[in-house]
């Protein structure tokens, strides 16, 4: 897993070359760095499964986190909520205005956490005038972190050969972003909310998982560095970078990123991306 120095170090040389970031690099530049500091702080957690229970969990696919099972700081957690809440506000002319009630982190109860670990419906009244996807991104600014915490405790337990699904091993996210490994240009899908990645097939939509060769097709850039999967059965994307063509060091995280213009191109095609959160 690259971690969040190693993508902070290389915006602020960015930055210098260049002299200023763009908008978006700036607002995620600022949301790294408070997004680190947390990180630290909680430190490695020590899940306490076995190697035998992981074992089970894998064949039956269950992914390792369960809420009740995520031990937190949860002043630490709320604390890193209303930071993030104020880099949000900061950037309003990108996300929209950030209600007071979210400037000091006391929205971020178990119930809303739960609610967004879980994907059921917010509690959009605990902030008022502020739209359930705001609040979301909020909340997954804040969490995130703390579950690539868990993600670096329990990835090097996992048979990745006997996952192979569409949902992450560790938390059960959907996939955002994919790449094709050096050695033989295997598939890899990449969670937003943990940074954890899994082997998946080739043949198959990661996203509702159809095999109709007829439905899936990928589309690649002039460079032939990064691809646009696209399914016409559910109609959503997933952006992948193949890094047999990548001539230096690829910062997964930071792809994200640096191919909003491949997203903006899949919507206008009439494709809605894979991940939802």
């Amino acid at each position: 897993m690259v971690s969040s120095e190693e993508i902070i170090r290389t915006l602020e040389e960015m930055q210098k070359e260049g002299g200023t970031l763009s908008p978006l690099l700036t607002f995620y530049l600022k949301l790294l760095r408070l997004q680190s500091e947390a990180e630290q702080c909680f430190g490695i957690p020590k899940p306490g499964l076995t190697k035998e229970a992981i074992g089970k969990r894998i064949e039956q696919g269950q992914p390792l986190l369960t809420f009740a099972e995520l031990d937190l700081d949860w002043a630490l957690v709320r604390d890193t909520a209303e930071r993030a809440a104020a880099v949000f506000a900061e950037h309003s002319e990108l996300f929209g205005q950030v209600s007071e009630s979210l400037k000091t982190g006391q929205f971020l109860t178990k119930e809303a956490a739960r609610g967004w670990f879980e994907g059921s419906k917010l509690p959009v009244p605990l902030a008022e005038n502020v739209s359930e996807s705001l609040l979301g991104s909020i909340i997954h600014a804040a969490l995130s972190p703390f579950l690539t915490s868990y993600a670096k405790a329990l990835l090097g337990s996992i048979d990745f050969e006997r996952w192979r699904r569409r949902y992450c091993p560790v938390c059960g996210g959907s996939p955002d972003f994919a790449f094709l490994d050096k050695a033989n240009g295997s598939r890899w899908l990449l969670c937003p909310r943990c940074n954890a990645e899994w082997l998946f097939q080739r043949l198959a939509c990661p996203c509702c998982g159809s095999q109709d060769q007829n439905a899936l097709a990928y589309f690649i850039d002039d460079s032939g560095l990064y691809r646009l999967y696209v399914c016409e059965r559910c109609k959503r994307y997933l952006k992948a970078v193949d890094l047999r063509q990548a001539k230096g060091e690829v910062l997964l995280p930071l792809e994200r990123w640096l191919t909003l213009d491949i997203d903006a191109q899949a919507r206008e095609w009439g494709y809605t991306p894979c991940g939802g959160q």
